[in-house]
């Protein structure tokens, strides 16, 4: 398997916050970096997410008096887990690595910017009502196939993958180009994705 002209690179959140010493630090999230950067060499079709929150944001701790990170708390949305404040906006731990490739990125897709609202996928918020339009433009775009990359799995990353299949594409992750926050939730987000139709693949699959 190799890229096709109709595939869509996703590469989501290689930020640093989520790198090591980052407010929310995916453990092993640099090593995600330079496959990354060499699937982007590679891809016609390259798209960039960006957590983008305002300070102050619903999903930050910080937010709810007494509560601490890693706690939940309910939301007219549904059940939401506390986050350390991390990307605000215009911050230093918003930005993408500065190693990470940009330049040949067609777009970058800044999700979380609602105050009341947190998102995890590239396609809609966890509300499940407010669309960013990603999947309409990668239809006019011609995309039928996306390949996901980089941060969390179990979390930013999975949900892109079952909204993009729900959506309609055809999906795969790249399993050597992504790290998880943790060992459970990650196997818990394989299986999810395995149960939705979503391949499982290796950088080195892409490399034809």
């Amino acid at each position: 398997m190799s890229f096709r002209e109709s595939d869509l690179l996703l590469v989501i959140d290689v930020q640093v916050d989520f790198l090591p010493g980052g407010a929310l630090a995916v453990p092993d999230g640099d090593a995600v970096i330079a496959p990354v950067n060499r699937l982007i060499e590679r891809a016609a079709h390259v798209v960039l997410t960006q957590d983008w929150h305002p300070a102050g944001h619903v999903s930050f701790a910080s937010a709810h008096a007494g509560r601490a990170p890693f706690e939940t708390t309910e939301l007219p949305y549904g059940t939401q887990v506390l986050w350390p404040d991390h990307c605000v906006q215009g911050s230093a731990g918003a930005a993408f690595h500065p190693d990470l490739l940009t330049d040949r990125a067609g777009m970058v897709v800044r999700k979380g910017h609602h105050p009341q609202v947190d998102s995890y996928s590239a396609f809609m918020e966890a509300d499940r009502l407010t669309r960013t339009g990603l999947a309409g433009a990668l239809r006019e775009r011609g995309i039928s196939r996306v390949l996901l990359c980089g941060l969390a799995l179990d979390y930013c990353v999975a949900w892109s993958a079952l909204d993009a299949r729900e959506a309609g594409f055809e999906v795969a992750v790249i399993a050597d180009a992504t790290r998880g926050i943790a060992r459970d939730s990650s196997a818990a987000a394989w299986a999810r994705m395995e149960a939705a139709g979503i391949g499982r693949v290796s950088a080195a699959d892409l490399a034809g």
